[in-house]
C-alpha cells in the first residue's frame, strides 16, 4: 500500500486538533477582554449560573439513557456478524464529544456576552470583533471534536476490522467497521435532540413569560432589570441557541461525512490509498473546510459604525464556501483515479451491480459544487424570508396594523410561502448531484455543503452572545448608543440564526438521503415500492411523525409558559417596590421553573424519534422502515423550513418597530398597538423557530442513524426467509395451472 495513504489518514485527526488549538486561542484572547464594571458582571454571572445549572440537570438525566443504551448497543453487537459491542464505546464517545461541544460553545458564549456589552461602550467594530470571535470558539469547538472523533475512531475501526483480518475494503469487513463507527453518529445525534428540544423549551418559556407580562401587561423593556424572568430569557439564549445548537450541528456533521463514508464503501476504486479514497475522501473534504473556515474568520470585520455588519457575516462566509469549493477540485483529482467508478453488492465482496450507476472523479467534484451551490442558495432565501426591511417582514408588519390575528395570519403565509423556493433548490440539488455521481453524489454533496461548518456556527453562535449583551446594557440601564449598537448586532443576529437553521435543515435534508440510501444497502433491500399496501401505510405514518413531535415541543413550551406567566405576576403582585427599583426580583425561582420544565418535557419528543424506527423496523420489516423514513423526511424537512421562517421574521417584524416603521403613512413605534400585535405574532413564533423547527433536522437524521444501526438484524431476519418470499413471488406471478414445484 502507498505511503501516501498512511500520511493521510493520521492528517484527519490531525486536523482536528489544529482547530482545537485555534479555538483554544480565540478563547483565550476573549476572556483577556474587559468585562465591565460590577454591576454587569453580577448579572453576567447570574446567566452563567443559570445555564450551567441547566447543563448539569440535562446531563444528570441523560447519563441515564446514556446507560440503558449502551447496554443496549453492548446486547445487539453480539447478535450479528455484521456489528460488534464495540458499537457501545463508539456511541458513548459521539455522546460524550456532542454534550462537550455544547459545553465549550455556552461556557464561551456567557463570557463573551458582558464583554461585548463593554465593548459596544467603544464602538460597534469592536462589539463585532469581541462577539464574532466568541461565536468563532463555538465553531472551532464543534468542527474540530468532530473531525478529531471521527477520525481517529475510524483509523481505530479500520485497523481493527479490516487491515488485522485481512479483509476487503469493499466487503463485510469494511462495512462492519462503519456500521460500528455508526454508533458514534447515533450518539451526536441523540444528545443533540435531548439538547436541541430541552433547550428550546427552556428559552421559549422564559421568553414568553418575560415578553407576555412584562413587555404587554406592565409595560416594561423585555431585558428590563425589573422583570423577574429576564435571566431566565438570557440563560436560554445560551442553553438553546448556544449549547442546543452546537450539540445540533455538531450531529449533523458527523452523520453526514457518516453517511458518505457508508456509501464509499461501495465504490472500487484502484486508488493509491488501498482503495478507500471515496471513504476518507468526505472527511479530507471536512479538515479543509475547518482550515478554511479558520482563514475566513479573519475577514470578518467592519471599520466604521456606519459600515453593514451583515456584509461583514457575508464575506467571511462567502469567503470560506470559495476556498472549499477550489481547493476541493485539486484534491478530487489527487486521491480519486481517471476512469470510471463502479458499484459493489452489498451481500458479496467485490461483485459489481448490474446495471449500476456509473461515474467519475469530475461527477464527484461537481456534486461537491453543487452541495455549496445548495447551502449558499438556501442561506440567500431564509436570508430574503426572514430579514428587516424586506416584502415578507414587511407584509407581516402592514398587517399588524389591524390586530393580533392579521398578524398571525400574515406570518403563517410567510412561514408556508417560504418552503417553495427551498424545496425546489433541494430538489434540483438532489437531481443534480445524482446525475453527476449517483447516490455517492448526493452524500457528497451533502458533505460539501456541511464543509464550512465552523464558519456557519460561528456566525449562528454569533447572534445570541450579542443579544446577551444588549439584555446585560438594558439590565444595567446603559447609555442609549450601547444598545443601540448592541440592538444592531442583535438584529443581524437574528437573520443569521434563521439562516443557520435553514442551512442546517438543508444538509439535513441530502444527509437524510444518503443514509436513507444507506441504510437500504446495509439492510439488503433492492428497492422500496410504494403500491404495497404496508410500505405505503409506512409513508403515511412517517408524514405524521413531525407533526406530533411538533405538536409535543409546542405544547411543552405553552404549558412551561404558562407556569412562568404565572410567577411573574406573582413576583410583581407580592413582591412591593419592584417597578420601582426599591425591590430586586426573584430570578433563581424562574431559572428554576425553565430548568424544571424542560427536562420533564424534553423525554416525549426524544423518545418518539429512537423508539419508532426499531418498533416498525422489526415488527414489519426494511421496507416498511424505508416508507416510514421516506414520509419523515419529507415532511419533516418542510416543517422545519416552515416553522423556523415564519418565527424568524415574526421576531424581526416585532423588531422592526424599535426603530419606528410606516404603514399608511403614518409611524408607529414601539407600546403602540401595532406593535403590541407584533409581540403576540413574535410569542406564537418563538417556540416555530427555536423548538420545533430546528429540531426538525434532528429528527429526520437521527431516524435514520437508528434506521442504519439496526439495519444488519433486519437484514438477518429477511435474510433466512428470502428463499421463500422469492417462492411466494414466483408463485404470484405465474398462473396456478401452470405452476410446478421442482422440489414436489
Amino acid at each position: 500500500m502507498d505511503l501516501l495513504y498512511h500520511y493521510l489518514i493520521y492528517c484527519i485527526p490531525l486536523v482536528g486538533i489544529i482547530g482545537l488549538l485555534a479555538m483554544a486561542v480565540k478563547s483565550a484572547w476573549v476572556v483577556k477582554q474587559p468585562s465591565g464594571d460590577a454591576g454587569m458582571n453580577q448579572l453576567a454571572g447570574y446567566i452563567a449560573d443559570g445555564a450551567m445549572a441547566f447543563l448539569r440537570a440535562e446531563w444528570k438525566v441523560l447519563s441515564y439513557f446514556a446507560v440503558i443504551a449502551v447496554i443496549l448497543l453492548a446486547w445487539s453487537g453480539t447478535t450479528v456478524q455484521n456489528s460488534s459491542p464495540v458499537i457501545a464505546v463508539s456511541f458513548l464517545i459521539g455522546a460524550f464529544l456532542s454534550a462537550f461541544a455544547g459545553y465549550l460553545g455556552m461556557r464561551i458564549a456567557t463570557k463573551a456576552n458582558v464583554r461585548t456589552t463593554e465593548a459596544a461602550k467603544t464602538s460597534l467594530p469592536k462589539a463585532l470583533k469581541v462577539s464574532f470571535i466568541g461565536g468563532t470558539v463555538m465553531g472551532l469547538g464543534v468542527a474540530g471534536l468532530a473531525v478529531l472523533g471521527l477520525g481517529s475512531l475510524f483509523i481505530l475501526f479500520y485497523h481493527l476490522y479490516v487491515v488485522k483480518t485481512g479483509g476487503n475494503v469493499n466487503g463485510e469487513a469494511m462495512s462492519k467497521a462503519l456500521e460500528v463507527l455508526a454508533g458514534f453518529s447515533l450518539g451526536a445525534e441523540s444528545i443533540a435532540l435531548f439538547a436541541r428540544v430541552g433547550g428550546g423549551i427552556y428559552t421559549k418559556a422564559a421568553d414568553v413569560g418575560a415578553d407576555l407580562v412584562g413587555k404587554v401587561e406592565a409595560g416594561i423593556p423585555e431585558d428590563d432589570v425589573r422583570n423577574p424572568a429576564t435571566i431566565a430569557d438570557n440563560v436560554g439564549d445560551n442553553v438553546g441557541d448556544v449549547a442546543g445548537m452546537g450539540a445540533d450541528l455538531f450531529g449533523s456533521y458527523v452523520a453526514t461525512i457518516l453517511a458518505t463514508m457508508v456509501l464509499g464503501r461501495e465504490i472500487v476504486s484502484h486508488d493509491n490509498f488501498g482503495g478507500i479514497a471515496p471513504v476518507l475522501l468526505p472527511m479530507v473534504i471536512a479538515g479543509m473546510g475547518l482550515i478554511f473556515s479558520i482563514i475566513s474568520a479573519s475577514f470578518v470585520r467592519i471599520k466604521t459604525e456606519t459600515d453593514s455588519v451583515q456584509n461583514a457575516l457575508n464575506i467571511g462566509n462567502w469567503s470560506s464556501i470559495l476556498l472549499t469549493a477550489i481547493a476541493t477540485y485539486f484534491v478530487v483529482q489527487w486521491m480519486l483515479p481517471q476512469g470510471q467508478f463502479h458499484l459493489v453488492r452489498d451481500e458479496a465482496n467485490g461483485v459489481i451491480k448490474a446495471g449500476a450507476l456509473v461515474f467519475d472523479r469530475m461527477g464527484v467534484f461537481l456534486s461537491i459544487v453543487v452541495g455549496l451551490v445548495v447551502g449558499t442558495l438556501m442561506s440567500i432565501i431564509t436570508e430574503y424570508y426572514t430579514a428587516m426591511g424586506k416584502r415578507p417582514v414587511m407584509s407581516i408588519i402592514r398587517q399588524s396594523s389591524t390586530g393580533h390575528a392579521t398578524n398571525i395570519i400574515g406570518g403563517l403565509s410567510v412561514g408556508m410561502e417560504s418552503t417553495v423556493l427551498p424545496i425546489l433548490v433541494l430538489a434540483a440539488g438532489i437531481y443534480g448531484s445524482y446525475h453527476f455521481a449517483g447516490l455517492y453524489g448526493v452524500a457528497i454533496a451533502a458533505a460539501g455543503m456541511m464543509a464550512t461548518t465552523a464558519m456557519q456556527l460561528a456566525i449562528d453562535a454569533f447572534g445570541p452572545i450579542a443579544d446577551n449583551a444588549g439584555g446585560i446594557a438594558e439590565m444595567n440601564q446603559l447609555p442609549e448608543e450601547v444598545r443601540h449598537r448592541t440592538d444592531n448586532l442583535d438584529a443581524v443576529g437574528n437573520t443569521t440564526a434563521a439562516t443557520g437553521k435553514g442551512f442546517a435543515i438543508a444538509s439535513a435534508a441530502l444527509t437524510s438521503l444518503a443514509l436513507f440510501a444507506a441504510f437500504v444497502g446495509v439492510a439488503g433491500i433492492d428497492h422500496i415500492d410504494i403500491y404495497k399496501a404496508d410500505v405505503l401505510a409506512g409513508l403515511f405514518v412517517g408524514g405524521m411523525i413531525p407533526f406530533i413531535f411538533s405538536s409535543l415541543a409546542i405544547a411543552a413550551v405553552g404549558r412551561a409558559a404558562m407556569s412562568m406567566v404565572e410567577e411573574v405576576r406573582r413576583q410583581f403582585r407580592e413582591i412591593p417596590g419592584i417597578m420601582e427599583y426599591k425591590a430586586k426580583p426573584e430570578y433563581e425561582k424562574c431559572v428554576a421553573i425553565s430548568t424544571k420544565a424542560s427536562i420533564r418535557e424534553m423525554m416525549a419528543p426524544g423518545l418518539i424519534a429512537l423508539i419508532t424506527p426499531i418498533i416498525i423496523g422489526f415488527a414489519f420489516g426494511p421496507e416498511v422502515l424505508g416508507g416510514l423514513l421516506a414520509g419523515v423526511t419529507v415532511s419533516g424537512v418542510l416543517m422545519g423550513i416552515f416553522q423556523s421562517n415564519a418565527g424568524g421574521a415574526w421576531d424581526n417584524a416585532k423588531k422592526s418597530f424599535e426603530k419606528g416603521v410606516v404603514i399608511n403613512g403614518e409611524t408607529f413605534y414601539k407600546k403602540s398597538d401595532p406593535h403590541k400585535a407584533s409581540v403576540t405574532g413574535d410569542t406564537v413564533g418563538d417556540p416555530f423557530k427555536d423548538t420545533s423547527g430546528p429540531s426538525m433536522n434532528i429528527l429526520i437524521k437521527l431516524m435514520s442513524i437508528v434506521s442504519l444501526v439496526i439495519a444488519p438484524h433486519l437484514h438477518q431476519e429477511v435474510g433466512t426467509s428470502k428463499h421463500i418470499q422469492k417462492e411466494l413471488d414466483l408463485r404470484s406471478k405465474v398462473p396456478h395451472h401452470i405452476y410446478v414445484d421442482k422440489n414436489a
